[in-house]
C-alpha cells in the first residue's frame, strides 16, 4: 500500500453513534465519503427506534411486555403478535441446530417453565436492525458500517480501499487483555460469558446456571446464529469444541475456567493454546 492511499484511507470520513437500549450500550460506525451526511443520522436513529421497538416487545422486565403477558399467563403464545410468534418459532429451530443446548423454555428460580426468548432476541434483532440501516445506507453510496451492541457485533464493507474491521477478543479473567483478534469484513462475532454479567446462561437440561467456561465466542456469517451458537457453546462447556468445528462457516474460541483458550474453525483443527 502506497503512503498516498493510506492517507486516503485515513481521511476518510468516519462518525460513531451511541445509544442505551437493552439495558446495554449499543454503538453504530460508519464510514466513508457519505458518512457526514444528515441522512445517515436519520438511518442510525430509525435503528436505535427499531431496537427500541423490539425492546419494549421482548422485555421479560417490563410486566406489561407482551413476552412478559405470555410468561405469566395472561395471553397465549398462539394469539401473540406475528413477531413474537416468529422469534418462538426461531426458536424452536435453534434448539434442534444446538441438540438442546439452547431454549426459549427455561425453569425460574420456582421451577416453572416459562418463555424467554431473549438468547436469540438480541442477535436477531440487531441483524434486522442493522440490514435495515445497511440497506438504507447503499442509497448514499459506498459505506462501510458496524454495530457493537454489547460485545455482539455485524460488520458490512461497501468499499474495497478500507481496512478490515478489526474485533478483539477480551479475557474474561482480565477484560483489559485480548485473547485473539478476528478480522472481518462481512459477517458477525458474538460472546457469551460471565464477565459482564455473572452467571446468567442457564442450562435447559438441568435448569442451573452453566458454568464450564469462562467465555464462547462464535464467529458466523449472521448475528443471530452467532450469538445462538455461542450460548449454546457456552452450555455445552469444553466438549463445544469439537461441535463448532461441524458448523459450517463458522469459527469459534473458548476460554476455560483455568484461562486455556481453546479455537475451532479458525483455519486449523480444533486446538487449545494459553
Amino acid at each position: 500500500m502506497t503512503a498516498g492511499v493510506a492517507t486516503r484511507i485515513a481521511d476518510l470520513p468516519r462518525r460513531a453513534f451511541v445509544a442505551q437500549i437493552m439495558g446495554l450500550p449499543v454503538s453504530v460506525h460508519v464510514r466513508g465519503p457519505e458518512a457526514a451526511a444528515e441522512a445517515v443520522s436519520g438511518l442510525v436513529d430509525g435503528m436505535f427506534d427499531a431496537l427500541r421497538a423490539d425492546d419494549a416487545m421482548f422485555s421479560t422486565w417490563q410486566p406489561d411486555s407482551p413476552v412478559s403477558r405470555i410468561r405469566d399467563g395472561r395471553d397465549s403464545l398462539r394469539d401473540a403478535h406475528p413477531r413474537v410468534r416468529h422469534v418462538a418459532a426461531l426458536c424452536e429451530v435453534a434448539a434442534q441446530r444446538t441438540g438442546g443446548a439452547f431454549s426459549a423454555w427455561l425453569p425460574g428460580p420456582d421451577g416453572r417453565v416459562r418463555f424467554d426468548p431473549t438468547g436469540l432476541v438480541k442477535g436477531w434483532a440487531v441483524e434486522q436492525a442493522f440490514a435495515t440501516l445497511t440497506d438504507g445506507l447503499r442509497q448514499l453510496g459506498a459505506l462501510d458500517a458496524m454495530v457493537n451492541a454489547g460485545g455482539d457485533i455485524a460488520v458490512q464493507c461497501r468499499r474495497t480501499d478500507t481496512p478490515d474491521w478489526v474485533v478483539g477478543v477480551e479475557d474474561p479473567r482480565d477484560r483489559s487483555r485480548l485473547v485473539r483478534t478476528l478480522r472481518l469484513r462481512t459477517g458477525a462475532i458474538a460472546t457469551s460469558g460471565t464477565a459482564a454479567r455473572g452467571h446468567h446462561i442457564t442450562d435447559p437440561s438441568t435448569g442451573a446456571a452453566a458454568d464450564g467456561l469462562l467465555s464462547a465466542t462464535i464467529a458466523g456469517p449472521e448475528l443471530t446464529w452467532a450469538d445462538v451458537y455461542a450460548t449454546a457453546a457456552f452450555v455445552k462447556g469444553p466438549r463445544a469444541l469439537a461441535w463448532i468445528a461441524t458448523l459450517d462457516g463458522h469459527a469459534g474460541i473458548l476460554v476455560d475456567r483455568a484461562g486455556r483458550v481453546g479455537t475451532a474453525g479458525l483455519g486449523d483443527h480444533p486446538s487449545s493454546s494459553r
